[in-house]
């Protein structure tokens, strides 16, 4: 099926080469500088534990209930984002991106990632495939986006209840609770049975598509995964036994203040992240006949959350768009060549920085359902404007 409003793009594939990449890019943005890279760490554990005592020790001096509460809500945000800022430090860690010394990476990333409830290896190893496939419609992994006929189908596959649901599924406050739920659970689900896996995937038992499985015989992971795997498992549970033991001491409901909420406001955030690098309605995604790796990484975009996007999320969302092209490259470079790559890309670099964040979230999740190829025969895909225009009004 044709899209009009995809043709209006006048969308031509990328076509510059790693080469002009290599040229662009200086240098020195490759040098991976361990001490640095370790302070950065230690600088957001160094928050945590700053926002941890304010929480042990100040907040419960606020006699005023309702400010109290407000003085929880405000820790549970900001401890929030500094466990998010963590969380890409550990994402980098699995790049190798944070030191020359592979056992540097893997163990600050064990440590980081262990710490927030990730297996360490086997998201590594998850993530890698999604570097692998970026925006290849059949073999990518993150928020893979629905053909109109596969969606169409899904729908009148439905049962009752779920057809009932549709109809009020507009209702702002039918939206609102349904992106709670699913901001919630959603990321923790899939760690433990790859709730997004690919339809080729549906063969294998659930339990064989988690990330804690190292039975060798699962859709994600080869028999010379198993190591890693076990080490990561080891570590989710000393977490886990380090948060029980928590438990024992100060109780369920504290330990859920000052490490629960938090966690919660992390998996939101690292969901929400990840959606907006890789969905917009300017972004392509191909069948593997039309896909290259280059194109894939092509096909994200950056975006700007001012300074908790630079400060505390370390650029990730800023310079999205070069980490699909040099992984390797650490976040303290990665403006300096964003920028270089930038000039490479020309009109291919996708960005949006005028939108704010979090109302391109509303927009994006609420409106793009599935994607139309742009030309018949092309296998190049994009949004359907439709329902998005209709929501908010002209796409430009």
């Amino acid at each position: 099926m044709s899209s009009p409003e995809a043709q209006e793009l006048n969308f031509t594939p990328p076509e510059y080469t790693w080469k002009q990449i290599h040229d662009a890019i200086p240098a020195h943005c490759y040098e991976r500088d361990t001490l640095l890279s370790v302070s950065y760490v230690l600088r957001d554990f160094f928050f945590v534990a700053c926002l941890a005592a304010i929480a042990i020790f100040l907040i419960p001096l606020i006699e005023s209930p309702l400010l109290n509460k407000l003085a929880w809500i405000s820790y549970s945000f900001l401890q929030g984002l500094v466990f998010t800022g963590l969380w890409e430090l550990a994402h980098e860690c699995g790049h190798g991106a944070l030191s020359d010394y592979k056992w540097v990476n893997n163990a600050l990333g064990m440590w980081m990632h262990s710490f927030l409830l990730v297996p360490y290896h086997s998201w590594r190893i998850t993530h890698s495939t999604h570097h692998k496939t970026t925006n290849n419609i059949e073999a990518d992994i993150a928020f893979v986006p629905d053909i109109q006929e596969d969606w169409q189908a899904k729908r009148d596959s439905r049962g009752a209840f779920l057809r009932a649901l549709e109809l009020v599924e507009d209702v702002p406050i039918a939206v609102l609770l349904e992106l709670i739920g699913h901001q919630l659970i959603a990321f923790p689900t899939y760690i433990l049975i790859n709730n997004f896996a690919l339809p080729r995937m549906a063969v294998f038992p659930w339990w064989t598509r988690s990330h804690f499985y190292f039975g060798g015989d699962g859709p994600n992971f080869k028999p010379s995964h198993k190591k890693d795997i076990i080490m990561s498992d080891i570590g989710i549970a000393t977490s886990a036994a380090l948060i029980w033991t928590a438990v024992q001491y100060l109780g369920a409901w504290e330990v859920m203040k000052l490490y629960g909420f938090p966690y919660l406001w992390t998996n939101h955030w690292i969901l929400t992240i990840t959606f907006l690098q890789h969905t917009d309605i300017t972004l392509p995604y191909y069948r593997p006949a039309s896909w290259t790796f280059l194109r894939g990484a092509a096909s994200a975009i950056d975006r700007d959350f001012g300074w908790i996007g630079r400060f505390l999320f370390h650029g990730a969302i800023e310079t999205h768009v070069l980490h699909h092209h040099v992984s390797r490259i650490p976040f303290y470079h990665a403006p300096e060549a964003s920028a270089a790559l930038r000039k490479v890309m020309g009109v291919h670099y996708a960005s949006d920085f005028e939108t704010p964040y979090l109302w391109a979230f509303w927009k994006i999740r609420h409106a793009c359902r599935f994607v139309v190829e742009k030309d018949e025969g092309s296998q190049i895909y994009f949004f359907d404007r439709t329902r998005l225009e209709e929501k908010f009004g002209k796409v430009e």
